[in-house]
């Protein structure tokens, strides 16, 4: 019955959205970022294009981010976001528009779940569906979680973080923390204008965060050269900054995971406690490959954590392996 009709799975996240297409796999993945002018309110450029935008466009043009916090900020640029990804993978339709499968956070609103849902039939969607992003992100992590078993994952997003444990196929307990990569870039971003009264691009401090951040144990005299803009005099500013400086003021934003991961611990029923204790917890999420962020976990919770093999896809791929049930989603309904 629906044969004709592409299923198309999509991680709308707050740094990227990935889209994933049935027998293709993911074949897009880009920032989520819109570039308009602010005059006209017409928009000029959408995803990779736009990004390198980002503080470095004339007053008349903003480069913006219309996700926050991994829900929706502006309905609106949402909507042209969607319909530019889906027409680029899947052209113009007339008598078979697509199947969608939407990610979204384990703790939004029924509002939030709305908008999402409206935003995708706006796009030209025949139908959309929504997944929790910790299911998705289990299944693209190739998580059996159909079994009577305990399996436990941790998604390090851009604007969230969700840790579920999930057994037969369902969410048996979660916890949703409005915490991830994006935080820890403002973090990084707050502290150096406040001790080297210096401002960075988010270019400048993802760089940053990549190649010297680490959630714990992080090497001696490592260190690399920034540059930005002295708050003081307004005259370019380089200086040389230390990972164990970075890791220090990472511990405040990441000692929020931890503690949300021992909630959700700490509600999990005892037999799928046992589970996780012997396969482990998995990481997924573009947060989750900060340095050592494994090994933060294992200290933590005495509990082995591991990176899944792709993670930064695993939420999209886990979306558009759902739509592969889709008769049974119909029924559901």
């Amino acid at each position: 019955m629906f044969s004709l009709s592409k299923k198309i799975g999509i991680d709308l996240g707050t740094t990227s959205t990935l889209v994933y297409l049935e027998g293709r796999g993911i074949v897009i993945n880009e920032p989520s970022v819109v570039a308009m002018d602010k005059e006209s309110g017409k928009i000029l450029s959408i995803g990779s294009e736009a990004k390198q935008m980002l503080g470095r466009t004339p007053r008349n043009i903003s480069a913006i981010r219309p996700m926050r916090d991994g829900v929706i900020a502006d309905y609106n640029i949402v909507e042209s976001m969607l319909k530019y990804f889906i027409s680029k993978i899947y052209g113009k339709w007339l008598f078979f528009p697509p199947y969608l499968m939407i990610c979204i956070p384990s703790g939004g609103t029924s509002v939030e779940r709305r908008a999402v849902r409206n935003a995708g039939i706006q796009a030209g969607a025949k139908k959309v569906f929504l997944i929790e992003e910790p299911k998705a992100a289990a299944i693209g992590a190739n998580l059996d979680i159909a079994k009577p078993e305990g399996n436990m994952i941790i998604d390090v997003g851009g604007g969230t973080t969700d840790i579920a444990v999930l057994s037969l196929g369902e969410i048996v307990v979660s916890e949703s923390l409005r915490v991830g990569g994006d935080k820890l870039d403002e973090t990084i971003s707050r502290y150096m204008r406040k001790h080297y009264n210096l401002a960075l691009g988010e270019v400048t401090v993802e760089r940053l965060k990549k190649e010297i951040g680490y959630a714990i144990s992080p090497p001696r005299n490592k260190e690399i050269e920034v540059r930005g803009r002295d708050l003081m005099t307004g005259l370019p500013k380089r200086i040389r900054i230390c990972a164990e400086e970075i890791s220090e003021i990472l511990a405040e934003p990441l000692s929020s995971i931890v503690e949300k991961t021992k909630a959700v611990l700490e509600k999990t029923p005892p037999e799928l406690a046992a589970d996780i204790i012997e396969k482990g917890i998995v990481l997924t999420g573009g947060g989750s490959m900060l340095k050592n962020f494994d090994r933060l976990i294992k200290e933590t919770t005495g509990i082995t954590a591991h990176l899944a093999d792709d993670p930064l896809s695993c939420v999209a791929i886990g979306a558009g392996r759902a739509l592969q049930s889709i008769d049974l989603l119909e029924k559901m309904r």
